[in-house]
């Protein structure tokens, strides 16, 4: 699974629409997203927790670019990994989570 820092997500993002609308997939809890989140331009964010995905798995598209997020990036990955071997074909790990974002990308996104 390819990882992308925050910073990269605005050029995977450009690369990825050609395939589809982009998903944003934050798996973290509700309280989480509601203390922090993002809604960057040109693509969908859903809120998923890591916990819910394997439930819910019939709410995403298997060839759609989905890009995973998290707080710091370790259950994105997983839960990216988990999507791979279900058969999702354009999936991303954005590194450093919601944590990174808010130093490289947008300050104003809390850390928490």
């Amino acid at each position: 699974m390819q990882q992308i820092s925050p910073s990269q997500f605005k050029d995977w993002l450009q690369e990825a629409a050609s395939l589809g609308e982009p998903l944003v997939l934050d798996v973290r809890e509700t309280w989480e997203c509601q203390l922090a989140s993002i809604a960057p331009e040109g693509c969908e964010v859903m809120i998923m927790p890591m916990q819910t995905v394997p439930a819910r798995l019939t709410e995403l598209d298997k060839d759609r670019p989905i890009a995973c997020l998290c707080h710091h990036g370790g259950r994105s990955m997983q839960v990216g990994a988990f999507l791979e071997r279900q058969g999702f074909t354009q999936i991303i790990n954005i590194s450093g989570g919601i944590n990174a974002w808010s130093s490289e990308v947008d300050p104003s996104v809390p850390v928490y």
